[in-house]
């Protein structure tokens, strides 16, 4: 008698993966690559209209925090579901058109531009680095 079982060899695949990464998969593998976190109310229409949409376009997996809680909570939170990259904005980026981008791993990476942060998660992609 022949036995097949290919969604069971797949879900096994899938369990040995995310348990060898600890849930926190690599920048190319991640089902989120990134969440846009504005800090104030004043800067969400420029994170939702400006920032989420361009990544969007560009190909990127993100999300966007729009609760009304405190930047440390939507951070925390990020990072607990492992999401690779969070893209911060407040008033002071809205203004100069940068981002403050902080990597799950390695912390705050400090002020980009919105091209610029699209260009590394796709060579970072593209490369297959873990990040």
């Amino acid at each position: 008698m022949l036995h097949r079982a290919l969604l069971g060899s797949i879900e096994r695949f899938f369990g040995m993966l995310i348990e060898h990464y600890a849930g926190a998969l690599p920048l190319w593998l991640s089902p989120v690559q990134a969440v846009v976190i504005p800090i104030v109310d004043a800067s969400l229409d420029f994170a939702r209209d400006t920032v989420y949409r361009y990544l969007r376009e560009q190909g990127l997996r993100v999300e966007i925090d729009e609760r009304s809680e405190k930047m440390q909570a939507k951070i925390r939170d990020a990072q607990l579901q492992k999401i690779p990259y969070m893209v911060v904005i407040g008033g002071r980026e809205k203004q100069a058109g940068t981002l403050a981008i902080r990597h799950r791993q390695k912390g705050d990476l400090g002020p980009m531009t919105l091209d610029d942060f699209a260009n590394r998660v796709k060579k970072e992609t593209a490369d297959r680095t873990a990040g």
